[in-house]
């Protein structure tokens, strides 16, 4: 009597296990093939390709609204799947709209905001505050001097 053939995502979760992936990527992967294969009305991934992989990435990024982190996480879950499990090369390029990444700016305080954020503070961590800021100052200035400090190691 013939084994009925293993259902895709006990493929998926044999492959990462053979590959010791871990199982927090094999949960998340697990996740995100089904959520691929729903989003194509249940076709399967082999019946599928590149223009199917970048809807479905583009729709996370625009209707998602998902960090570039998940989307990431979902384009390596697919990758994995198409790579490892089915043995089907890609052809072409995957050029989906991707998440943006949040911009980061460095917070920096005002020398007005720093007195006043000193001069609420007391005892031993107004000390640490001012005696760190007093060194910072003396670092800037030394180094446009040239002059070195028996701290420096």
């Amino acid at each position: 009597m013939e084994k009925p053939p293993k259902k895709l995502l006990d493929r998926v979760r044999e492959t990462l296990r053979l590959k010791h992936y871990s199982y927090r990527t094999e949960k998340t992967y697990v996740q995100w093939i089904p959520r691929y294969i729903l989003f194509h009305d249940k076709r399967h991934p082999s019946e599928m390709a590149v223009p199917e992989i970048e809807a479905f990435l583009t729709h996370l990024a625009v209707e998602g609204q998902v960090a570039a982190s998940t989307q990431n996480q979902a384009f390596n879950a697919i990758l994995f799947l198409y790579r490892e499990v089915l043995k089907q090369e890609l052809e072409g390029r995957i050029d989906a709209i991707r998440a943006k990444r949040p911009q980061r700016l460095p917070v920096v305080l005002s020398p007005d905001e720093t007195r006043a954020i000193i001069k609420n503070l007391s005892g031993v961590y107004r000390l640490l505050i001012q005696i760190l800021l007093s060194y910072d100052t003396y670092v800037l200035h030394r180094g446009a001097q040239g002059v070195r400090s028996p701290l420096d190691v």
